[in-house]
């Protein structure tokens, strides 16, 4: 089943999130490489694709996992956890209808 991961990152996070980018990148990697990842992303600060310094208020991973435990566990290990970017992780079931 596929599962969203809403990510809320804490306040000025962007260096955080520049030095654990790499590992964070390679574990999405996976998902893409096991077929898994249907979208992933960062939520700019600004209206543009590119908020400079202003940097990113958060994240969304839609992808597929054995169970709602299984994704939990999967975010809980993200390196942007470990560097404390998230303030807030959420993981729903999620049903994709279109396209």
């Amino acid at each position: 089943m596929l599962y969203a991961i809403l990510c809320e990152d804490v306040d000025n996070s962007l260096p955080l999130r520049q030095r654990a980018r790499p590992a964070h990148l390679a574990r999405i990697q996976q998902l893409v490489d096991e077929g898994r990842l249907l979208v992933a992303g960062p939520h700019p600060a600004l209206d543009t694709e590119d908020p400079g310094e202003a940097g990113f208020t958060g994240s969304l991973i839609i992808a597929e996992f054995a169970s709602l435990e299984a994704a939990t566990a999967w975010a809980d290990s993200d390196p942007y956890v470990d560097a404390g970017v998230f303030r807030r992780v959420t993981v729903k079931p999620y049903k994709r209808v279109l396209p």
